[in-house]
């Protein structure tokens, strides 16, 4: 008996990431063909290795990348194959829009010895890898019908990469790249932001580059804080911890900021306790301003249906916060404002509403 989809209707997808939306036999292929062991031998049994089915600790959860990404990396028809069939997955799920996020650098690095395959030179340079992403997306987009956009990372762990980041979102940023990111292990930075990070956000602000930001997911409201003023992001990658700062969250609220929601990824990596009301059920009542994600599905065992009935099963969440919240990814998304009032206008039909023109709206 198949289960009635949680919201059967076009949906926004906002908080992504490439490396964690690739399918088993993809891994498994390129394992063989670039004879790089796996601890397994089927789809079944590498996805049950790679996944998670409980709560753990973000480290955890991270450490289940190196499983698999030296299979990936450093390959360009990989890393092509890999983009072009994450459209493919997004189509199947009713997803018309959706901003998927890498780094350029992890993806470059291929070797696994005798040094971390995340500290290695690859077999491509970063910008290579954006240029192979970006010929997957653009075919995927034009055989599966769904715009997609993507997003560069800088990670925490490597403040050196992040002025090459914001280079190459100034140079493809015609080309599908339409924002920079901070991801990683939130709390590798202590208490303050590592000068390379801060110097790569200031360069997008300057070149109108969009900006994200991990944070709040399992660090402190003060790194939330540290994202928006010194940072200048202009959406928060999950921000759970935001609400441990009242006033933090208040203000906000009140500048409308846009917080990427992932709760299935917050329950198994353990950024949400479940004895605990989740923080999206908060953003909800306030009506805030914020989006339904898979994060990394691959390791989450998931899809977006996973965070839909989720939320609609335990957290009472109705069909029509499902179009509300879409509405909202979409207002939010970093697509230029001709493009993002054409998705607004999609959205608005296929949800029986009037178009933001017939109901004397403004973006």
């Amino acid at each position: 008996m198949t289960q009635t989809p949680a919201f059967d209707k076009p949906k926004v997808e906002l908080h992504i990431h490439l490396d964690g939306a690739i399918k088993p036999e993809t891994i498994l292929y390129y394992g063989k063909k670039r004879g790089i062991a796996l601890p397994a031998d089927t789809a079944e049994e590498l996805q049950d290795i790679i996944s998670m089915d409980k709560p753990t600790s973000l480290p955890d959860f991270l450490a289940k990348f190196d499983y698999y990404m030296p299979v990936i990396a450093g390959s360009r028809e990989a890393i092509k194959r890999i983009a072009y069939e994450f459209v493919e997955m997004k189509a199947k799920e009713g997803v018309v829009y959706v901003e998927v996020r890498y780094s350029p650098h992890l993806l470059a690095n291929s070797k696994v010895e005798p040094i971390p395959w995340d500290q290695a030179e690859g077999d491509l340079t970063p910008d290579e890898v954006v240029a192979v992403v970006n010929q997957g997306l653009q075919e995927g987009e034009r055989d599966f019908g769904v715009k997609v956009r993507s997003i560069l990372c800088c990670m925490r762990h490597q403040p050196n990469w992040s002025l090459e980041v914001v280079e190459l979102c100034k140079k493809y940023q015609h080309q599908t790249v339409v924002a920079i990111d901070l991801a990683g292990d939130e709390t590798i930075q202590g208490s303050s932001l590592f000068p390379g990070h801060v110097n790569a956000y200031e360069e997008a602000v300057r070149s109108g580059i969009h900006r994200t930001v991990h944070a709040g997911e399992v660090g402190s409201a003060e790194v939330v804080r540290q994202a928006v003023d010194t940072l200048k992001t202009e959406r928060v990658g999950h921000g759970y911890h935001t609400l441990d700062d009242e006033a933090l969250y208040t203000r906000l609220r009140r500048e409308n900021l846009h917080f990427e929601v992932c709760p299935w990824s917050s329950y198994l990596t353990g950024a949400w306790k479940s004895d605990t009301e989740h923080p999206v059920v908060r953003l909800k009542r306030d009506q805030a301003n914020y989006s339904l994600n898979t994060d990394d599905p691959l390791i989450l065992k998931s899809t977006l249906e996973t965070d839909y009935q989720m939320t609609k099963q335990n957290m009472g969440f109705t069909e029509e916060e499902f179009k509300r919240l879409n509405i909202n990814a979409a207002k939010s998304s970093f697509l230029p404002e001709d493009e993002k009032r054409k998705l607004l206008d999609l959205l608005y039909k296929a949800y029986g509403m009037p178009s933001l023109a017939a109901a004397g709206q403004r973006l």
